[in-house]
């Protein structure tokens, strides 16, 4: 069995929501379709998971397992950029990138803003009644957390470190999904990039190009040939 203690089968299993197909499994975990695919193949053979018009993890203890595995090691070595926009997924919680992670991924990671060496904020929007299974969540992953109505400071102890800013609704969360993650709507993320356009133009002419938005955007004008 030790066969399947592997960094994909546990991100499979942890990150599968029921129903997922395995193409969305696939951009959530940023794997190929076709390894996705065939850990899939192999993990039902075994009884993990079962496909029925969608997958679906039918062993709570393997999940549970691998939660414990994955959290462990993340104690010891802290996730990368690209894994930081895996881990929520584990939660098995519902969520929404937002401010500067919804024009990330609505411009498929072309935009990067407000990022330095010292702290790496990644923003979500949760529930609020969930905001205490957030922050235990990432607790057990060693990563730290702050709440954006409790304090918009960086905390003292992200220094070198991604941490997670949650951003609590009473509404319900309005995701649309991008490459496996989920956003908030572009309506909303381009009325965010307009309030602040000194930081947004060029990420503006990229979504009015890209998604063929009227848009009022400075572009730079063509002198001709010298």
């Amino acid at each position: 069995m030790m066969e399947y203690v592997d960094d994909t089968a546990a991100k499979i299993v942890l990150a599968a929501s029921d129903g997922d197909s395995i193409r969305r499994i696939a951009q959530k975990i940023d794997g190929t379709y076709s390894w996705v695919y065939s850990w899939i193949e192999r993990l039902e053979d075994v009884g993990i998971v079962e496909r029925n018009d969608g997958v679906f993890v039918t062993s709570p203890d393997v999940r549970e397992g691998y939660a414990q595995l994955v959290a462990a090691i993340s104690r010891q070595t802290p996730p990368t950029v690209a894994e930081a926009y895996v881990v929520p997924h584990f939660a098995q919680m519902p969520f929404a990138y937002t401010k500067i992670d919804a024009v990330y991924v609505w411009t498929h990671g072309g935009y990067q803003i407000a990022r330095g060496d010292d702290a790496y904020p990644v923003f979500i929007r949760v529930r609020e009644t969930d905001i205490e299974r957030w922050e235990s969540f990432f607790d057990r992953y060693d990563v730290p957390t702050t709440v954006s109505e409790r304090d918009d400071s960086v905390i003292d102890d992200t220094s070198g470190s991604i941490y997670y800013s949650l951003q609590p609704t009473t509404e319900s969360i309005d995701q649309e999904w991008v490459d496996g993650s989920p956003a908030i709507p572009l309506s909303e993320t381009i009325e965010y990039m307009e309030a602040y356009r000194w930081n947004f133009e060029p990420a503006l002419q990229m979504i009015a190009d890209e998604y063929d938005i009227d848009i009022d955007v400075d572009r730079p004008e063509y002198a001709g040939p010298e």
